[in-house]
């Protein structure tokens, strides 16, 4: 076994994260947590004296992931020195069998270990800690999303019992940051510039009933509605169960995003049942009625699984039905991946994976048409965007998002730059949407807002 690299005092640092929101926010923290030692963070690994790969442990595949990029780390460490510090949620899952795979790793970080990221750089000893670390608002970030927006994470672990899912035997039970810590943290944010915050968690409806509050996440809403420098308040991701008259009414508020995104995962009664959920078609589509009626114009995504154990062709013809009748406005599908630990790993894998790939085809396919004629009724209409900064693919554009597109999973608005157009204007903009395709609109910019 190689000995550890030395500590570089001082030096640069690269974070590569995968996986989710979440993740995201842990590497933005970890980042804050090695700047107030001194270190640099830098975007290419190349040029960095330390490199920490923040893991996704949620499927099998984020281990192949998380393997391949240990492996690439270790081999630069190879060419020109420096540390390799691997954690999150992939260490935590399957810590032991990486260790073996990859002695020459020279720290090993779990999810309740991100606060001792300092110490691992510098090749201190440090206590493993007990439970997923949560974070405050007293925790340091270096953002790296654009700057008109931020995650802002309310919570760590689940306490579903989802048939599929592994997260609770990752991260532990469901455990909420106290109200007053996440104001505080959206008030520092939007002192900021932030103009978006993004509420995000396993289960953010779920918000506040480890602690024993009843409508915990309806009144954080209300209490974040008040900080005036926020346009605009997003919460992912919510479970039926939770959804109720009093979350709807908060939901109503003028800063706060009328946009759901409910993980229904199937439709057929049985799989429902099996997948441990409590939503089927018939029950589901009454909640989806409800919420359009009590907040008009809301946008509704949700996510699915095609393949599960039992999954015949009477049960997925009713999953197209489902989504058929649903009208999503926003859809992602998976096929099911049989994961160690969770309880659906007794169900077996009796799906072949080419019929999993077909009937991932067909709800894409059905859902595109969905998708396109949603987008192309706001053609015509003026609609309030926030702008994230010039498009990367498109000379002259601007990218942006409406109320009813959440970054990196929805589309987005495509406006023509106009030339008086500065990175320092407010991004919150009117844009005239001039045409559609499936997933985004194309606008121009209809009237600037007054400055703050």
């Amino acid at each position: 076994m190689s000995a550890p690299a030395p500590a570089v005092p001082g030096g640069t640092v690269a974070l590569i994260t995968f996986g989710c929101a979440k993740n995201l926010v842990d590497s933005e923290i970890m980042l804050g947590l090695l700047a107030r030692t001194g270190y640099r963070p830098v975007p290419d690994p190349e040029r960095a004296d330390v490199v920490v790969l923040n893991t996704c442990g949620f499927l099998g595949l984020s281990r192949a992931e998380a393997e391949s990029a240990i492996a690439e780390a270790l081999e630069r460490k190879a060419r020109r020195g420096g540390r390799v510090i691997a954690a999150g949620c992939c260490v935590q899952r399957f810590g032991d069998d990486l260790r073996r795979l990859f002695p020459g790793v020279d720290a090993w970080l779990g999810v309740a270990d991100f606060d001792k990221i300092a110490a691992a750089v510098r090749a201190e000893p440090f206590r493993p800690g007990r439970r997923a670390f949560l974070g405050g608002s007293e925790s340091p970030r270096l953002l790296s999303t654009p700057p008109a927006w931020a995650y802002l994470k309310v919570s760590e672990g689940c306490s579903h019992a989802c048939a599929f899912c592994a997260i609770p035997g990752i991260k532990g039970p469901y455990r909420s940051r106290t109200p007053a810590s996440i104001v505080q943290e959206a008030e520092s944010l939007a002192a900021r510039g932030v103009r978006e915050i993004i509420l995000v968690s396993q289960d953010t409806t779920y918000f506040g009933r480890d602690r024993g509050l009843r409508g915990g996440l309806a009144a954080l809403l209300r209490r974040l509605n008040r900080i005036e420098d926020l346009a605009w308040i997003r919460f992912l991701y919510g479970y039926p169960e939770e959804i109720d008259d009093e979350l709807l009414e908060a939901m109503a508020l003028p800063r706060i995003c009328r946009y759901l995104d409910i993980p229904f995962q199937h439709a057929a009664p049985e799989i429902v049942r099996k997948m441990g959920r409590t939503f089927p078609a018939e029950r589901a589509l009454r909640k989806i009625e409800r919420i359009r009626r009590r907040l008009p114009g809301v946008s509704i995504r949700t996510s699915l699984i095609v393949g599960f154990p039992g999954e015949g062709r009477r049960e997925f013809d009713l999953l197209r039905s489902f989504v058929r009748d649903a009208a999503f406005d926003h859809l992602g599908v998976f096929t099911y991946s049989r994961e160690a630990g969770t309880r659906a790993w007794a169900l077996g894998n009796p799906v072949p994976a080419p019929v999993k790939k077909r009937r991932l085809e067909s709800i894409l396919e059905l859902q595109a048409g969905i998708s396109a004629a949603a987008t192309a009724r706001l053609v015509g209409r003026t609609v309030e965007a926030l702008v994230e900064g010039p498009w990367s693919s498109g000379p002259g554009l601007l990218v942006g998002r409406t109320r009813g597109q959440a970054p990196e999973v929805d589309g987005v608005v495509l406006v023509r730059r106009p030339s008086s157009w500065t990175p320092s204007e407010d991004p919150l903009v009117e844009v005239e949407i001039t045409h559609s395709d499936v997933y985004d609109l194309h606008g121009r910019i209809a009237a600037k807002r007054p400055t703050r």
